[in-house]
This record gives structure tokens, C-alpha cells and sequence, in this order.
């Protein structure tokens, strides 16, 4: 997995699907969050994220089906995370 601090624009692009926004709403007071990292699982890995649990919406719950880029957002008025996640 590749983690890049979010200092410029290029880490919006380490996503297999959109890139990620420079801001989101923290998911605990709704405040502007802004982004701080982006973790990325590297093409073809030995493991990945989505292997540690089945994908079982009717009965364990839901899981990832594929490799995935998680960005981490850290709130202007609280300071506590938000997470958005994205799938190949």
C-alpha cells in the first residue's frame, strides 16, 4: 500500500475510479474537513484490503470486491477524521 501526504494535486489522482475532493463534510460535527492523505493499494498486491472479509450483504454485511484508495480528511472544527473511500 503507497500513502501520500496530500501537499499537492497529484494525490487526488491515486483513486481507481474519480479523484477525491479537496474537502468533504466531517462526518461527526458537519464542519469543512480537508484532505490529508491518501492510502492506495498498489496494482496487482499480494493481499488487498477487500481479501480480509467476504463481500456478504445478506448475511455477514457488506466488504469491498475490489483494490481500494481510501482518503483520509481531518476536520477544521474538531480535528477528528472522515474517510472516503473508492473501488477498482
Amino acid at each position: 500500500m503507497k500513502v501520500q501526504i496530500a501537499k499537492d494535486n497529484t494525490v487526488k489522482r491515486l483513486t481507481f475510479q474519480e479523484e477525491f475532493p479537496d474537502t468533504t463534510k466531517c462526518c461527526y460535527c458537519k464542519s469543512e474537513s480537508r484532505l490529508a492523505f491518501v492510502a492506495h493499494e498498489l496494482d496487482h498486491p499480494d493481499s488487498c484490503v477487500c481479501d480480509l472479509y467476504d463481500n456478504d450483504p445478506k448475511g455477514k454485511g457488506y466488504w469491498l470486491h475490489d483494490a481500494c484508495a481510501v482518503a483520509v480528511y481531518l476536520c477544521k472544527g474538531c480535528l477528528k477524521p472522515t474517510a472516503l473511500c473508492n473501488q477498482g
